[in-house]
């Protein structure tokens, strides 16, 4: 409770109020803290004098004797106060009070005269505008309405219904508007209820509908819906976003008015009034939109913090309202300016004091608001210092080694330095803020440190504090220094022989190259002391042709990335031409276009090959089915053949060469219908007795030449050592004119069957 009271903080704050013209006012102000605390008031950022009119009272509280709108000089009591609280921690302001001065204006809408029959519904209207607003009352013939007549509904906007109009209803209206400012009566309006109750049909139809709205929490509002029709329509609500209305604060005033108790964001939204005939699904609708503001509300504070020197300060302030708040931060009761170490983030939610010193130390408020209204919360900042601290390092000095390396030395405090525990040394880029610098701690015997790992041609800033058990010194001397540029890394490069006088140097971009200009491409003989070159390349370009070469010889080729600090290391490949001349002799070079087509065409040559494998397989099932069936018929026509008498053997021999012809011709239809006949197979199922092999041999050589197939060997076999299918033969075709008799043809038909 002792820290509580001892921060400086506001108990009771100034609140938007309406003053009346001539008539005292008091704004409210109460502060708690360490004493002594002063308070001073302000009105629209001027600070307010004590003077017979306006003074400030002995609890802090600011006493106006006689508000005026318009004083003779022009000035005007009118405006935003607030009240300024100091003590030895700092300052803090209190949240603005809207000061405004009671008025009313003249009606500017009167009630109408109305002639309307029996059953019917009246409306009367009358809007005057006013601070505070106006109260509307309603007489009738100089008395006041009966609103204990539930025919008659009174809505705060000035507005009277009367539902099922009777004769008695006749008569003079007027309203009456009353503030603390004035009150005022409007023109009179003559209600005349004419006929008897109409039973003609009438379409519903909605007089009035509700109009659109801008509300504070906790308020009220009424949505008007006024409907006509014959028979009489049922009113009825809801949103347009399908969301329910609810029951609670929820009521109906008169035959179909929406009245909203209590109001919250949540009942914001677009509300529909519906006219509908009664049993039917005729309706006619009409919509007006709520919109609920909600004050400006913190939903964490931020909190009082004490921190030491050099370190860094986070103050969190979040708030919530409708429309969302702004939030603004002050320092001692002035707009905080952000700079190098004060950051605001988040939407101004987070405050971060980087490397705080004493002149730090302050109380920081936030402040919220939007136009529903504003709200305040304060914390201080303590700056931790011990007295015995060690002064600032001094002479510190920066120097660059290389690109990447800075070395930053300094020499000791010049007091308090016996109980030094060591050193920090903190680095930032000099373009960076200051939450991104980081440190790096030095023992207490060491006066300088190598800073490695930094960015070529970039301005580094460093600055060193010395600490002891019981906190660090303030900052030295803040140096900013720059590394060197650096050269670009080496680049890949490949060597690609094109043919026998030329190759292809190409290489990829790298970001380890760094920032560079370009390339330079150097070539000789190795034999040669004298390079080619430079051959200057942009930036962009990753690969160059080098012509006119000699096969004979081994060339070496070098490149190099170079910028605005010189020629970085350089890459060298070795390429000899001799093979590739070799290669060309031994193979013809290849259809490279033609490689790279069928290339293309692989996948489609891999479906057509499976699908051809697959119809190879069929076709050879089909073969050995048909080619087992052939051999069977083969063997019956041998047989015939063998029971004929046996003819000479220069016919034999003739008769043989016919019959390999037939076969062969045989054969040849049979690969145009995926069936063949293999003799092969018939000599080995009847090879010729050795006498009768003789007595061809010789009859073979004495009349005719030897035959293409004069080591067949044909011999007879018992017929019980094999099965002959009974079919019948067709006629043998006729003998050429040669003489030599036909050859047994194979049953095309038999074979056709499988």
């Amino acid at each position: 409770d002792f820290g509580r009271s001892s921060e400086l903080a506001f108990v009771v704050e100034p609140s938007d109020d309406i003053a009346v013209q001539e008539q005292p006012l008091i704004l409210y102000c109460q502060v708690e803290g360490i004493q002594p605390i002063t308070i001073t008031w302000r009105k629209n950022g001027v600070m307010i004098v004590d003077s017979e009119n306006a003074f400030m009272l002995a609890n802090g509280s600011l006493y106006v004797s006689r508000f005026q709108r318009v004083r003779g000089d022009g000035s005007s009591d009118e405006g935003e106060y607030d009240c300024m609280a100091q003590n030895h921690y700092g300052l803090v302001v209190s949240r603005k009070a809207k000061i405004q001065a009671a008025t009313m204006s003249d009606f500017h809408i009167h009630p109408q005269n109305a002639v309307v029959e029996e059953g019917g519904v009246a409306r009367f209207q009358c809007q005057i505008h006013g601070l505070p607003e106006p109260v509307i009352l309603w007489h009738k013939n100089s008395m006041p309405v009966n609103t204990d007549n539930e025919r008659y509904t009174l809505l705060p906007k000035g507005v009277l219904q009367i539902t099922g109009l009777r004769a008695e209803d006749s008569g003079i209206f007027h309203c009456v508007a009353t503030n603390i400012a004035n009150v005022k009566f409007s023109r009179e309006a003559r209600l005349t209820v004419s006929g008897s109750h109409s039973t003609v049909y009438k379409d519903p139809t909605i007089l009035v509908g509700p109009e659109n709205l801008t509300l504070t929490v906790h308020q009220t509002a009424v949505l008007e819906c006024i409907a006509t029709g014959n028979p009489r329509p049922i009113v009825s609500w809801s949103r347009l976003d399908g969301r329910p209305i609810g029951v609670e604060g929820i009521q109906v005033l008169g035959t179909g008015n929406l009245m909203i108790s209590d109001l919250t964001v949540q009942h914001s939204g677009i509300y529909v009034c519906a006219a509908n005939k009664p049993g039917t699904r005729v309706r006619r609708t009409a919509q007006g939109s709520l919109v609920v503001q909600a004050p400006a509300e913190f939903v964490q504070h931020p909190q009082s913090i004490s921190r030491p020197v050099g370190t860094t300060a986070i103050f969190t302030c979040v708030a919530q309202g409708e429309p969302p708040p702004q939030i603004t931060w002050l320092r001692n009761g002035q707009i905080l300016e952000t700079s190098d170490h004060i950051k605001l983030k988040n939407n101004n939610s987070t405050l971060s004091i980087y490397g705080i010193n004493q002149t730090d130390e302050a109380i920081y408020q936030c402040l919220a608001e939007n136009s529903a209204g504003s709200t305040q919360a304060s914390a201080r900042l303590t700056v931790l210092w011990a007295d015995g601290l060690p002064s600032p390092p001094q002479a510190v000095r920066a120097e660059t080694v290389s690109a990447t390396t800075i070395q930053v030395s300094w020499e000791k405090p010049l007091q308090n330095t016996k109980e030094i525990i060591g050193y920090v040394l903190h680095i930032r880029k000099a373009a960076d803020p200051v939450e991104m610098e980081y440190q790096e701690a030095v023992s207490k015997s060491t006066f300088q440190q190598l800073v490695t790992d930094l960015e070529p041609s970039t301005s580094y800033s460093f600055y060193i504090k010395a600490y002891t058990s019981r906190g660090a010194s303030k900052a030295s001397e803040v140096t900013v220094v720059s590394t060197l540029g650096e050269v670009p890394a080496m680049p890949s490069l490949f060597i690609k022989v094109i043919n026998s006088t030329a190759v292809q140097a190409t290489w990829e971009p790298s970001i380890k190259l760094g920032q560079h200009e370009g390339f330079k491409l150097y070539y000789r003989k190795v034999h040669l002391a004298q390079y080619t070159g430079p051959v200057l390349l942009a930036s962009n370009v990753t690969a160059y042709n080098i012509t006119h070469l000699d096969a004979s010889v081994v060339y070496e080729v070098k490149l190099l990335a170079y910028n605005q600090h010189g020629d970085g290391d350089s890459t060298v490949r070795f390429v000899s031409l001799r093979e590739t001349v070799e290669r060309t002799v031994l193979n013809p070079p290849c259809d490279c276009v033609k490689d790279e087509q069928n290339n293309k065409t692989s996948t489609t040559g891999i479906i057509i090959g499976i699908h051809i494998g697959v119809t190879c397989i069929i076709f050879c099932i089909l073969f050995l089915m048909f080619g087992y069936r052939g051999r069977l018929l083969m063997c019956k026509n041998v047989q015939e053949q063998l029971s004929t008498p046996q003819i000479p053997r220069s016919q034999r021999s003739t008769a043989s060469l016919v019959l390999n012809g037939a076969a062969r011709r045989d054969r040849d239809e049979r690969d145009l219908n995926g069936k063949q006949l293999d003799m092969n197979e018939l000599e080995r199922l009847f090879p010729a007795s050795p006498s009768q092999e003789q007595q061809d041999k010789g009859m073979t050589s004495a009349h005719s030449p030897p035959a293409p197939h004069d080591d067949t060997q044909i011999s007879t076999l018992p017929l019980d050592e094999f099965s002959i299918i009974e079919e019948q033969p067709d006629p043998l075709p006729k003998a050429p004119r040669g003489g030599s008799p036909p050859a047994p043809a194979p049953d095309h038909g038999s074979a056709n069957e499988g």
